[in-house]
């Protein structure tokens, strides 16, 4: 099997801090939230960051959904450091540093674009039992400019070295035409482009953007509620979530030399996965409900641990498989955090 060589897996999308903190429903409550969602920040949320900071036992960890997702597949693959690159942008300010300190500690190649406009963007992951509510205030994330990063040379360049691209559907808020110029690269080299569902409100409220992405799409992540929001959006009229894979496969696509792969988790139940013309039910790794700490950044470590596979060019079922083991290490721990070594065969 190929082995990962630096800079193979690129990944590009919102760094942000993560503040979690273990909440009660009162707090849920007092700012609308509901027990396990991905939202952005409004003004109504501003004084939830200031209180989370006060709890007791809060912890900060380098997130972002994308970022994630990318120091998850460097870990599984240990060796070589630096398969894995990032974009992305933050504020320079302690933030920010503390994200430029974690992405070198986890080996990411991390190329931030820097400015001082907007502070580095946070994401208040609010735990109750094994849900998570998550607010993101995206701040410099959303600062993030094609023109005065991702189009300069040196950074083209690492795109180029790429063989497999994830950016999460988080990022089409920020910055669709970046998003496009990687996925039309991967599309035109026959590289394979990985995209996830990411959160509802993505298919409600950026569904333009996605489908302008969509045929670029050969990987399509999401879980069973982004992918029935998806299916409602596009008029699939089922609710079935193997039928729903399915249709999202065949929706239309540029680069035919690659048949698209629906990818749906289902959190204790079965993936869904498609498999050439058929759709396959994958059982997770069994767990004891009280080994569930945080089920924050199952999904992301789920996608990490399939790059991880994907980038060393195994089967469709390893990539799963590895998938299934990277999720079920992370939501033993809180945040999106990870032992010093995988034991993963």
């Amino acid at each position: 099997m190929p082995t990962a060589s630096e800079n193979t897996l690129f990944g590009m999308g919102n760094p942000l801090l993560d503040i979690s903190a273990v909440v009660d429903k009162d707090f849920l409550d007092k700012f609308g939230l509901k027990p396990n969602d991905q939202i952005l920040a409004e003004d109504k949320h501003k004084a939830l960051f200031e209180e989370i900071v006060k709890r007791n036992k809060v912890e900060y960890h380098a997130g972002g959904s994308t970022q994630n997702s990318v120091k998850i597949a460097q870990w599984m693959i240990q060796k070589p450091h630096k398969v894995a690159t990032f974009f992305g942008c933050i504020g320079t300010d302690h933030f920010g540093e503390i994200l430029k300190k974690k992405a070198e500690e986890a080996h990411v190649d991390a190329h931030y674009y820097e400015q001082n406009v907007e502070p580095t963007g946070t994401c208040a992951a609010c735990i109750t039992g094994d849900n998570r509510s998550l607010v993101a205030n995206l701040a410099a994330a959303n600062c993030y400019k094609k023109e005065k990063h991702l189009d300069l040379d040196s950074n083209w360049e690492l795109v180029k070295k790429a063989k497999v691209y994830y950016i999460a559907g988080f990022f089409l808020t920020v910055s669709p035409e970046s998003i496009l110029k990687v996925a039309k690269h991967a599309s035109d080299n026959n590289k394979i482009f990985c995209m996830n569902l990411s959160a509802p409100f993505i298919s409600q409220f950026f569904k333009e953007p996605l489908m302008m992405i969509m045929p670029y799409v050969d990987i399509l992540f999401g879980n069973e509620t982004e992918a029935a929001t998806f299916a409602k959006e596009l008029g699939f009229e089922t609710d079935d979530i193997a039928e729903i894979a399915k249709k999202t496969q065949n929706l239309p696509k540029e680069n035919t030399k690659r048949q698209r792969v629906v990818v749906f988790t289902q959190g204790k139940d079965d993936t869904v996965a498609t498999v050439g013309e058929k759709v396959i039910m994958f059982p997770v790794l069994d767990i004891d409900q009280n080994a569930i700490v945080d089920t924050n950044g199952a999904g992301d470590a789920f996608v990490g641990g399939f790059l991880s596979a994907l980038v060393q060019e195994h089967a469709l079922e390893e990539c799963i498989r590895a998938g299934h083991y990277a999720a079920n290490v992370i939501i033993r721990r809180v945040g999106c955090t990870f032992p010093e070594k995988p034991d993963f065969h």
